[in-house]
C-alpha cells in the first residue's frame, strides 16, 4: 500500500495499465522517480530532452489508444514539453502529465524556477490543476486520467516535489482507471433527414478521415460507398484506416493531395463527410449540400457550412445510414473520379522510378523503396516538411501498417521522438522513420535515447541540405529561397560514432541493399540518403497567385544571381519527366 503521494501515483499507473513513463529527472520529481525505482513495474523512460518525452508518450497513445505518462521537473523542465503535449492534445490522443513544481511554500515568491504550469498548459490540456494538499491530490489525478481518456487528450497534474514526498495517513483502495466504450447513433428523423438528401442525389462524394478507424468502421464505409456507388477520399489522418482494400478509394485531397480527389469533391452534388476535421477551406465544394457525422457535435461545421449533422460514432452511425439507403446503380460520377485516380497513380509511380542512375536520389524514389522493403505491419512515422508528401503518395496502407506523426500540429522534428514511445510500447515490431535533414538536427541528441533505451528504430533521412518544404511555400509565394540552407554534418558517421548501424547513399543502385541491411539489423540503424533539393510538389489545386508566384520566383532568382538554382529546378522536374 503507498505512503506517498508519489507512490499512489506509480501504484494507480500501474493497477491502471501504464508501463512506461517518459521523462528526464530533476529535483523537484526525485519523489516520483524514486517511487518508480521501488515499484519496479513501470519502466522510467529517460529522454535526453523533455519535448521527445512529450512527442514519445503521444507516439505510444496514438499506437495502443491508451494512456500514456510523461514527466518533468518545474520550470523549464515543464516548458519543454509544452510543444510535443500540443502535437498530442490536437492529435486526440490521450496523455497524462505529472508536472513537477517548486516547493508548495515558495508558490507566487517568484522563486527560483517558478512558473505557473497549470496556467500554461491550460491551451494545450482537456484538464490542468495544481495539487496542494495530500487529501485533494487522490481525487486530482482519478479526474485527470479518467478525463485524457474520455476527452482523448492531455491531462495535466501540477505538483510540488515536497507533495510528492508527503506521507499519506490514511488507507485508501486504488481504482483502476480505464478507458470506455459508448455506442452513439443520431435520432431517426435526422437518419431519415440524411437518406432523402443522399437516395436522391447522382454525385456523391465521400470524404473520410480518422476517425473511420477500427475494422467494422472500415468495413460500414465500404458498404456506404457501395450503396452510394461514391468515390472516397481521405484525408492524411485517415488514410492508415481509408485506404486499405478499398475499391473506391481515389486518394487524397488538399496540399498534400492529388487531383482526382479535389475533382471528386469540387464535382459532387453532396458531400458526406465522414470523422473528419480536414481544415483546408477552398477544398470543400461551394454548392454542394453537406452531411457530416462525427461524435463530438461541436466539431460540425467548423470547415464549411453543414446542412445536416449526425453526431454519432462511426461505425454505429454508418451502419444505421447503410440499412436505409437505397443501392444506387449510375457509376458516372464514381468511374470517372477512379480513372483519374488510376491515371495519377501512374504518373506518381512513374516520377517513383530511377531508370538514369540519377544523383542526388529523388526522394519519390526512396519513398517507393521504403514502401516495397518495409514490414507488412511497420509503424511509418514521416517527419513534417517534404517526408509527409512523400509518405502520403508512396506509403501504401494495408489494414495492418500504421502511419503516425503530427498532422495536426505539423510540428517539425516530430519523427524520432514519436517512435520513442511507439518503439517502447511494441519492442517486436519495425518502426521506420521518414526524417528529414533538418527534423532529425533539431532533436539529434534523443538519438542517444534510441540507443541507452535499446529502441531498434530504423531512420531514413532525406538529406537534401535545406528546409525543403519551406522552400516550396517561397517559391510558390514568388521569394527567393533565403534562410533555407543547412548545412549538415554527415548524419550516418554520427550514427555509427554512437555505435549504430549506419550506411550513406548518394546512387539509385545502393539504396535497396542498405534498406535491407538497415531494417533487418538487430538495433537501431540509419540510412542518410541524398536526395535532390528542388523537387517540386504543388497541391492539385494551384491558384492564379501560386502560378504568378513562381514565375516571380523564376524572374527574382535570375535577377539575384541565382540562376544555377533555376536551372537545377527545371533539370530535377522538366528534364527528368521528358526523359521519362
Amino acid at each position: 500500500m503507498s505512503n506517498t503521494i508519489a507512490a499512489l501515483i506509480v501504484e494507480t499507473l500501474a493497477e491502471s495499465g501504464v508501463r512506461r513513463i517518459y521523462g528526464l529527472p530533476g529535483d523537484s520529481l526525485n519523489g516520483l522517480t524514486e517511487a518508480i525505482r521501488r515499484h519496479g513495474g513501470i519502466s522510467w523512460m529517460h529522454v535526453r530532452h523533455e519535448e521527445a518525452a512529450a512527442f514519445a508518450a503521444a507516439g505510444e497513445s496514438a499506437v495502443t489508444g491508451d494512456l500514456a505518462v510523461a514527466a518533468a521537473s518545474c520550470g523549464p523542465g515543464n516548458l519543454h514539453l509544452i510543444n510535443g503535449l500540443f502535437d498530442a492534445q490536437r492529435s486526440r490522443v490521450p496523455v497524462l502529465v505529472i508536472a513537477a513544481h517548486i516547493p508548495s511554500s515558495e508558490i507566487g515568491t517568484n522563486y527560483f524556477q517558478e512558473t505557473h504550469p497549470q496556467e500554461l498548459f491550460r491551451e494545450c490540456s482537456v484538464y490542468s490543476e495544481l495539487a496542494t494538499t495530500i487529501d485533494q491530490f487522490p481525487y486530482v489525478l482519478e479526474i485527470a486520467m479518467r478525463t485524457a481518456l474520455e476527452k482523448r487528450g492531455v491531462a495535466v497534474v501540477v505538483i510540488p516535489g515536497d507533495l510528492l514526498l508527503a506521507d499519506i495517513p490514511w488507507t485508501r483502495s486504488i481504482t483502476p482507471i480505464r478507458a470506455t466504450a459508448s455506442i452513439t447513433v443520431p435520432s431517426e428523423e435526422q437518419l431519415a433527414e440524411a437518406v432523402r438528401v443522399l437516395d436522391t442525389a447522382e454525385r456523391v462524394t465521400i470524404l473520410a478521415g480518422a476517425g473511420c478507424a477500427g475494422e467494422g468502421a472500415h468495413r460500414q464505409l465500404i458498404a456506404v460507398a457501395q450503396r452510394l456507388q461514391a468515390p472516397v477520399v481521405h484525408t492524411l489522418r485517415g488514410k492508415e484506416s481509408v485506404e486499405p482494400a478499398n475499391p473506391y478509394d481515389v486518394g487524397m485531397t488538399g496540399l498534400l493531395g492529388l487531383a482526382p480527389g479535389f475533382h471528386a469533391i469540387n464535382d459532387c452534388d453532396v458531400l458526406l463527410m465522414i470523422g473528419t476535421d480536414f481544415p483546408y477551406r477552398d477544398f470543400y465544394p461551394e454548392h454542394a449540400i453537406v452531411i457530416q457525422i462525427d461524435i463530438r457535435g461541436e466539431q460540425i461545421g467548423r470547415r464549411t457550412a453543414v446542412d445536416i449533422p449526425l453526431v454519432g460514432t462511426t461505425e454505429a452511425t454508418l451502419a444505421a445510414l447503410a440499412m436505409r439507403l437505397r443501392a444506387h446503380s449510375g457509376r458516372t460520377h464514381l468511374d470517372k473520379a477512379l480513372r483519374g485516380y488510376a491515371k495519377a497513380r501512374h504518373e506518381l509511380d512513374h516520377l517513383a522510378r530511377e531508370e538514369h542512375n540519377h544523383s542526388p536520389l529523388h526522394p519519390q524514389f526512396v519513398a517507393r523503396m521504403v514502401d516495397e522493403i518495409a514490414d507488412d505491419d511497420a509503424v511509418f512515422i514521416p517527419d513534417v516538411g517534404t517526408p509527409v508528401i512523400w509518405a502520403a503518395r508512396y506509403l501504401r496502407m494495408n489494414g495492418r501498417r500504421r502511419l503516425i506523426g503530427s498532422f495536426n500540429h505539423g510540428s517539425m522534428a516530430n519523427a524520432l521522438p514519436h517512435a520513442i514511445g511507439v518503439q517502447a510500447s511494441h519492442p517486436g515490431r519495425q518502426v521506420v522513420t521518414l526524417s528529414g535533414d533538418g527534423g532529425l538536427a533539431m532533436m539529434l541528441g534523443d538519438l542517444l535515447t534510441l540507443q541507452q533505451l535499446h529502441l531498434p528504430v530504423k531512420m531514413v533521412v532525406f538529406n537534401n541540405g535545406a528546409l525543403g518544404f519551406v522552400e516550396l511555400e517561397m517559391k510558390a509565394s514568388g521569394f527567393v529561397n533565403f534562410g533555407t540552407e543547412l548545412t549538415n554534418p554527415d548524419f550516418s558517421a554520427i550514427a555509427r560514432a554512437l555505435g549504430m548501424h549506419a550506411e550513406r547513399v548518394d546512387q539509385p543502385a545502393q539504396l535497396g541493399t542498405a534498406l535491407r541491411a538497415a531494417f533487418s539489423h538487430d538495433g537501431s540503424a540509419l540510412v542518410e540518403v541524398m536526395t535532390a533539393r528542388q523537387e517540386l510538389a504543388f497541391p492539385p489545386r494551384i491558384g492564379k497567385s501560386q502560378v504568378e508566384g513562381v514565375a516571380l520566383y523564376a524572374t527574382r532568382s535570375v535577377l539575384s544571381g541565382r540562376a544555377d538554382e533555376l536551372i537545377e529546378l527545371v533539370r530535377t522536374n522538366v528534364t527528368r519527366r521528358v526523359l521519362s
